[in-house]
């Protein structure tokens, strides 16, 4: 398949807001290409070259892009900045006022090839080549294609859908509709690789995503909590049940491959991102785990030696960091508790109770002798009454609340559901739990502000279904001037020039500036009321949700825009607010 061939598809994409649509164009995609090229384009259309786990690193700013442009299209350096900065975008430079033509096409396993070579370019006058690559890539391709190429390499390619949007694409390849979505889905659950998804559809066909296995090394979408305000809700809903302490760090997923001479140790963060560089600390305690290979869950939190305290997750996420590690571990000491069993020495526990996944791990982790890391805690309990009083306990200790747990239920990867339920503290009787937004753009500051450039921002949370983010927000309190300065700079980072597709939003509400749907940030409100304006849960027949009083909290970088929280969720804590 030639690569111009995927660019027409890729514009055809960009102008299309149909969710339906952009799935029968990524199917008919799909439909004509190989299973190795299926794999390719897969993430490319993702704007990646490989599965985030395994990562993109371009390291090729915008303004060495711009030097490479300008060479193409024979202008200035300066005269390239500007129509930059009138069209919002490089790549649009590039289609508006490129005229030259290749001598042949380039396939599409050619410029994947070409886009690793450019990646792995490092070192002394690493920037120089990579420029000479990039120029001899674009040169060969028309301008369409290298309008996308460019947004693949500065990471702005964006056509306004995710990984479930290809899900479905797959399922339309196959059979002209959605009815594989759920079976695609639990391949992709267990296996977050949506490339190789799709190569293996290909090549196989549905039996054997069906069949699919876990592999250590390749991370499994983590499980997920609901939410319910009280005990009494909790018992009422589940009945016995068991709870852990709910810690407030990072949720980590850990695969240990010990059949290697030297032991491979991987720590996958909750939005599935390679972190094992963070954590050199923790390897060689697990490295004595009597295992050949596991794949387990903990929580990460930074401990106070000294108070014997657990401290707040804008501390623990400060070991997030590339350089100064050794510094970091000293400074910002962790302990992991350990909180689930996925899979051990070629099998499976996903499909075990949780009950029986404790108890195997409990065994396990008889032989770490480091209190650094430790099996979690947890407490059977029969009665709103002990669980009310558990729950206390742990408020009293600093502790976020709980996870309660129900004793026989398996492991769903990737499903949110009442399997596990959060009880968080505040949250009895009215909303005072943080909910995970997604920033969406922002509006011109006013007064005092004006010197910021921005006044108030509007966030929204994520519809599955729809594949998109819907408006519940705009907040103007919760900051400092720093903060709203520093905000401006991460959105003016990842500004649009208009408001992307996958992003519902009232006329009333629409921002002065929109930015890609990619911030996550913790937001307090007092209630969710009903809302004739925003756009979260909103149909023909019901009014949408909003947030009472949203104030800023923080940020929450240990997630993607769709791991934020769901339309769904809203509308059980709007549901619990009566239900005191």
């Amino acid at each position: 398949m030639h690569f111009a061939a995927v660019a027409q598809e890729f514009q055809q994409l960009e102008t299309t807001s149909s969710r339906i649509e952009i799935t029968k164009i990524l199917a008919q995609l799909f439909k004509n290409a190989s299973p190795h090229e299926i794999s390719i384009l897969s993430n490319l259309s993702l704007g990646m070259l490989r599965p985030p786990y395994k990562g993109t690193q371009f390291n090729f700013a915008e303004k060495n892009l711009i030097g490479v442009v300008a060479n193409l299209i024979d202008q200035s350096e300066k005269e390239v900045a500007a129509h930059t900065k009138k069209l919002g975008d490089l790549g649009l430079v590039v289609a508006e006022y490129g005229k030259w033509k290749p001598e042949k096409e380039l396939s599409v396993l050619q410029v994947y090839q070409a886009l690793c070579d450019f990646e792995h370019v490092s070192g002394k006058g690493s920037q120089e080549e990579k420029a000479d690559l990039a120029l001899k890539l674009l040169k060969n391709v028309t301008p369409l294609e290298a309008k996308f190429i460019i947004r693949i390499i500065l990471g702005t390619l964006r056509l306004g859908f995710s990984d479930m949007t290809i899900i479905d694409a797959y399922s339309w390849m196959e059979t002209g509709n959605k009815s594989l979505h759920t079976v695609i889905e639990d391949a992709y659950n267990k296996c977050v690789d949506i490339g190789y998804i799709g190569q293996l559809l290909k090549e196989r066909g549905i039996q054997a995503l069906k069949d699919m296995k876990i592999e250590v090394g390749i991370p499994i979408r983590p499980a997920a909590a609901e939410r319910l305000s009280t005990p009494k809700a909790i018992i009422e809903k589940i009945g016995d049940c068991v709870a852990q302490p709910k810690l407030d760090g990072f949720r980590l997923q850990i695969h240990i491959d010990n059949t290697h001479k030297k032991p491979r140790i991987e720590f996958f963060s909750r939005n599935l991102i390679d972190m094992s560089y963070m954590f050199p600390d923790l390897v060689e305690a697990l490295s004595h785990l009597p295992v050949k290979n596991m794949i387990c869950e903990g929580e990460a939190i930074s401990f106070d030696q000294h108070t014997g305290t657990f401290l707040p997750f804008q501390e623990t996420v400060k070991r997030k960091r590339k350089h100064g590690i050794e510094e970091a571990i000293t400074e910002y000491p962790l302990r992991v508790f350990l909180f689930d069993l996925l899979y051990v020495d070629g099998q499976e526990y996903l499909t075990k109770s949780h009950e029986e996944r404790r108890t195997k791990l409990l065994s396990l982790s008889k032989s770490i002798k480091n209190e650094s890391i430790q099996v979690i805690g947890e407490k059977k309990l029969h009665s709103a009454k002990e669980l009310e009083d558990y729950f206390l306990e742990n408020i009293d200790q600093g502790l976020e609340g709980l996870v309660v747990k129900k004793p026989d239920a398996i492991y769903q990867p990737g499903k949110r559901n009442f399997n596990w339920i959060k009880l968080k503290r505040h949250e009895e009787g009215h909303l005072e739990d943080t909910i995970d937004c997604v920033i969406l753009g922002y509006y011109s500051g006013s007064g005092k502000r004006v010197s910021f450039g921005m006044g108030a921002f509007l966030v929204g949370v994520y519809n599955k279904d729809l594949d998109a983010f819907q408006t519940v927000a705009k907040i103007g309190t919760g900051l400092k001037d720093e903060e709203w300065k520093e905000l401006k700079h991460k959105c003016d980072k990842i500004h649009v020039m208009a408001q992307p597709k996958n992003v519902i939003c009232a006329k009333e509400l629409v921002p002065d500036v929109w930015v890609s749907p990619e911030i996550v940030c913790m937001v307090r409100a007092d209630e969710i009321t009903l809302s004739p304006l925003h756009s979260a849960g909103k149909t023909e027949k019901n009014l949408g949700y909003a947030l009472r009083f949203p104030r800023f909290m923080g940020y929450r970088p240990d997630k993607q825009a769709v791991q934020a929280t769901s339309v769904n969720e809203i509308q059980h804590l709007y549901d619990d607010q009566f239900k005191k």
